[in-house]
């Protein structure tokens, strides 16, 4: 195998496929990026088995040539060297060059690089074809799904089914959840009628997928019983779907409410960022005090004091409540509404809470209260 190609367009697909190249890899050849050439141009693949990521780099775009000087076969290629390689070379184009099936020569006008290189039949066999129920979405829907809900999945394998955003389409309606057990995020959009699916997706497989939207007005997802594929540009990404029922978070919001606050998001969130200095020896608490008369954020800590926050500009309906609560979880959930104002519906001091956009009423957030006594 052998090309000349334009080092930003290489550079660009090496970025790309190394995403779903752990920096710890489970079988040593996954530390490597598959390079293959063909008559559609030049594949770049990388892998941990959970995600894989394959995209294309093109022979031309606009009639400006990327790849020439050319002769098609496939190599395998550690994924942190070459992309470093490719990322601090000068020159507008690279060659590469493999010899025997063991040596990659990669050089430019001033450097040359000799790397040991694997047979691209070590590459293990990898199904990237799509099948199941397809749904195509656009980048803004797709972008709201994921900013609005998976910031809420647990980080933590202990219970692997909470890692993932549960993803369900029915009645022309999908609808993305995550939960941590103390939080829970839910964002609808409206998709075509006769779609029905459930999918437990690993929420931070989505939001690598989100991240490689940039440039794309649609993609297409594909869910079958193991897997969902992702097609976004020039760009496949695979990821493996976890098994298990997702927890039932259909009862989780309140239907009653007994406390109302409409509030400033931007008044709210510095208020608690004030606050939540002196919050540091009670993993990030603060409690959050309501009635006719005002409303105050405070904190306060054994070893340095305590503060108190007042918000002016507010609209409650209720007796006076307290409640305390952790401030990250509501920081992330007022910060995913992304609205001006905000509204808090409670039903008792250690209640879920529900946290809403007063104007969208396709995503809730619901957050546990912290007991403090």
């Amino acid at each position: 195998m052998r090309f000349t190609i334009k080092r930003e367009e290489f550079l660009k697909g090496l970025l790309t496929a190394s995403r779903a190249v752990g920096s710890k890899v489970a079988v040593a050849v996954l530390s490597n990026l598959k390079i293959e050439l063909d008559e559609n141009g030049l594949f770049i693949t990388g892998s941990n088995y959970d995600l894989t990521i394959k995209t294309l780099v093109p022979y031309k775009e606009n009639d400006v040539d990327i790849i020439r000087n050319y002769k098609e076969g496939a190599t395998l290629i550690n994924s942190k060297i070459i992309t470093e390689i490719a990322r601090k070379m000068e020159s507008e184009e690279i060659t590469l060059d493999v010899i025997d099936s063991t040596i990659a020569v990669i050089s430019d006008s001033r450097s040359e690089y000799k790397l040991n290189c694997v047979k691209a039949e070590e590459y293990p066999d990898i199904d990237l074809e799509p099948n199941g129920t397809e749904i195509i979405l656009s980048k803004k829907d797709f972008d709201a799904l994921v900013s609005q809900t998976a910031f809420a999945a647990s980080m933590k394998e202990q219970r692997p089914i909470l890692t993932a955003m549960n993803l369900e389409a029915s009645n022309g309606v999908l609808t993305a959840t995550a939960t941590d057990s103390a939080r829970m995020a839910r964002k609808e959009i409206k998709i075509e009628d006769g779609v029905n699916f459930v999918a437990n997706v690993p929420a931070k497989m989505m939001v690598e997928v989100d991240h490689l939207l940039e440039g794309c007005e649609t993609l297409s997802i594909a869910f079958s019983d193991k897997k969902a594929l992702f097609t976004v540009g020039r760009s496949i990404i695979a990821s493996r779907l976890i098994a298990g029922d997702y927890p039932n978070t259909k009862n989780i919001v309140p239907r009653i409410t007994n406390y109302l606050l409409e509030v400033s998001a931007s008044d709210l969130l510095k208020a608690i960022d004030r606050a939540n200095i002196l919050s540091l020896d009670r993993e990030n608490v603060v409690d959050l005090t309501m009635s006719d008369e005002g409303i105050e954020i405070s904190a306060k800590s054994s070893q340095v004091g305590s503060a108190v926050e007042k918000i002016d500009v507010f609209r409650y309906e209720g007796q006076s409540l307290k409640v305390s609560f952790n401030s990250e979880f509501v920081n992330a959930a007022v910060k995913a509404l992304d609205a001006e104002d905000v509204t808090f519906a409670f039903v008792g001091e250690m209640k879920p809470f529900v946290i809403r956009n007063a104007s969208d009423d396709s995503v809730i957030q619901i957050v546990t209260p912290v007991r403090t006594y």
